[in-house]
């Protein structure tokens, strides 16, 4: 349908952020004209009242850029084929550049101010919603060069972004496939392929994918071994003990963490690999190749809900979060209109939540009846944004927001609340095993192959630190490696298998994915403490959602009753996902 053609109920209701296209275009110019204020504080940071005086202006003027790019950047997404929602959407961009360019001297002046100044001026009541903000950069001290050199440093990001840059140019837009059983091969036809339950098809559109791998392995080689070169330059210019250090001391995260994750999951291989085996025996086939992994184990299920059924399970799932927590996102869901909810021309595909301290943690979908997955998206965004409200009306503005390692445990979580109830809850054996067969997929995709990727990214990150050369022969051989160890003895490999390596975009933004992986493990960990506690536990849970940002990551999950600085909670979710590989089996069995 159109635009125009969406019930307005359907829609959401943006009206808390901005009332109407004039006020938007009001309010635009005045923060264009004041944003250039900033500039009278420059270099008098140190006298009197400035410092408290910029950090108000900063505040108000960052609360009222949120409302406005945000207001755009929804418009946008629900139509990006009205001019009037591009027009605002790139004006919105520009005012975000003129924001930072009119900020770009706050941080390293900050850095060479006096520190018993700073300190005591951060004992004083009035600094109080600022002082977790001024000492989350403070803490970079260490780690700021000169202004000399940090100019330097800025100078290279343009540069220093060519790898990922080219790379995506080449992935998104040059490589061409051959077609498959008549149809075109793309990167989003690849996942359906792949899933087919015809072997011959899954096989050819194995093969020709990664034929165009092949044919441009020596340069998608260099551009990564470009990439790793450019953090380790980043990581020894600041003086990191390494690019793994350098990456994880934003979220304060400790080098064991990610260590950890990568023993515990090596300690559980051989329920990874009993778990293909069972796969196996489903396909009837004595061992897998590498292009049956993706084929669903349970087949011939259809489970139809409505958008308000959808919501009524949502709400029976997240009952052990409380009564104000189930009040809450029902009505965000529905009367309060924080939801986008179906598909029209020109609106952005997928679904994400875009929660900003104004207004309503606002959810993009484009929910479908006939598919099962949409409910489960609708709980996990909203997830994402029952921590944003909660976030909100907790904290100031200024330590409000996040990390993605944080907000990677409050969507899964809910999604594990939806799938327990779901299963809990079936008569149907059929249906049971294809909710358990979806969790146990879900698992080893987001637990176990990520830390593979996570595991490949250390490989490759320590040997360029020790002065090995990063070549073409290196990554493949690196990654053939970890495959035969992940996926273990019941697995056949294609010759082409170890150039999955050089496809995964993420590698691009190093040492990332492991939080995908801490993050299932949390969430399992949290929901497995919720749903089998009382009053405590779940209180104990809505308090990290509402912590916001005002601890690092491993700390606010402390509160929650999870030690992510242990291997516990991932050695729980292995034992979990062995758990559900036994229900699997038995019903299957039967």
């Amino acid at each position: 349908m159109k635009r125009c053609e969406q019930k307005i109920e359907n829609t959401w209701d943006l009206t808390a952020l901005c009332k109407n296209e004039a006020e938007w275009e009001e309010r635009f110019k005045a923060l264009m004209e004041r944003i250039t204020g900033f500039a009278a504080y420059q270099g008098k940071l140190a006298e009197g009242d400035n410092l408290y005086n910029f950090l108000v202006k900063l505040r108000d003027d960052e609360i009222e850029y949120e409302c406005i790019a945000n207001w755009a950047f929804l418009n946008y997404s629900a139509d990006a084929s009205d001019a009037e929602n591009q027009r605002r959407a790139g004006m919105a961009e520009s005012l975000g550049a003129n924001l930072s360019q009119n900020l770009s001297w706050f941080e390293p002046e900050l850095l060479e101010l006096d520190k018993k100044m700073l300190e005591d001026k951060l004992k004083e009541e009035r600094f109080k919603e600022f002082r977790i903000y001024l000492e989350k950069i403070l803490r970079f001290s260490p780690y700021t060069l000169s202004k000399k050199e940090e100019r330097l440093l800025a100078l290279s990001i343009e540069s220093g972004q060519t790898a990922q840059n080219a790379f995506q140019d080449l992935n998104n837009v040059d490589l061409s496939f051959e077609d498959v059983a008549g149809e075109k091969l793309t990167h989003a036809s690849y996942s359906t392929f792949i899933r087919s339950e015809d072997e011959k098809i899954r096989k050819e559109a194995f093969t020709k994918y990664y034929r165009e791998y092949e044919k441009n392995q020596h340069v998608i080689s260099r551009l990564y071994a470009g990439s790793i070169q450019r953090d380790i330059f980043i990581s020894r210019a600041r003086g990191y003990k390494s690019s793994l250090d350098a990456s994880l001391f934003p979220d304060n995260v400790p080098e064991e963490v990610y260590k950890n994750l990568i023993k515990s999951v090596h300690k559980g291989f051989p329920i990874l690999h009993r778990y293909y085996a069972v796969m196996a025996k489903v396909l009837k086939k004595e061992k897998l190749n590498h292009y049956d992994v993706y084929v669903p184990l349970v087949s011939g299920v259809k489970s139809t809900h409505t958008y308000d059924e959808a919501v009524e399970l949502i709400k029976n799932a997240v009952a052990p979060l409380g009564k104000e927590y189930q009040e809450t996102i029902v009505k965000g869901l529905t009367s309060e209109r924080w939801v986008d909810r179906y598909e029209n021309e020109g609106k952005r595909s997928g679904a994400f939540s875009a929660g900003c301290f104004t207004g309503n943690p606002y959810i993009l979908m484009s929910y479908k009846d006939e598919v099962l997955n949409s409910v489960f998206t609708l709980i996990h965004e909203g997830g994402h944004s029952m921590h944003s409200y909660y976030s909100t009306r907790n904290n100031p503005f200024m330590h409000y927001d996040y990390s993605i390692f944080e907000a990677e445990v409050a969507s899964t979580f809910n999604e594990q609340l939806l799938a327990r109830y779901l299963i809990n809850t079936s008569e149907d054996d059929l249906l049971k095993a294809y909710l358990i067969s979806n969790q146990l997929s879900d698992i080893v995709a987001t637990l176990f192959r990520q830390t593979m990727f996570a595991e490949y990214e250390l490989l490759c990150h320590e040997a360029a630190e020790r002065g090995e050369a990063l070549t073409f022969d290196f990554f493949r051989k690196s990654y053939r490696a970890l495959l035969e160890e992940y996926f273990g003895p019941n697995m056949v490999f294609e010759e082409a298998s170890d150039l999955e390596g050089l496809r995964i975009p993420h590698f691009y933004n190093a040492f990332y994915v492991y939080k995908y992986s801490t993050g299932i493990s949390a969430a399992i960990a949290l929901a497995n403490r919720v749903t089998k506690g009382g009053d405590k536990e779940r209180e104990d849970y809505l308090s990290f959602l509402k912590s916001g940002g005002s601890s690092y990551p491993i700390e606010s999950l402390k509160k929650a009753g999870v030690d992510m600085s242990s291997p516990e909670p991932v050695d729980d979710a292995i034992r979990y996902f062995e758990s559900l590989l036994d229900e699997f089996e038995h019903l299957i069995n039967k």
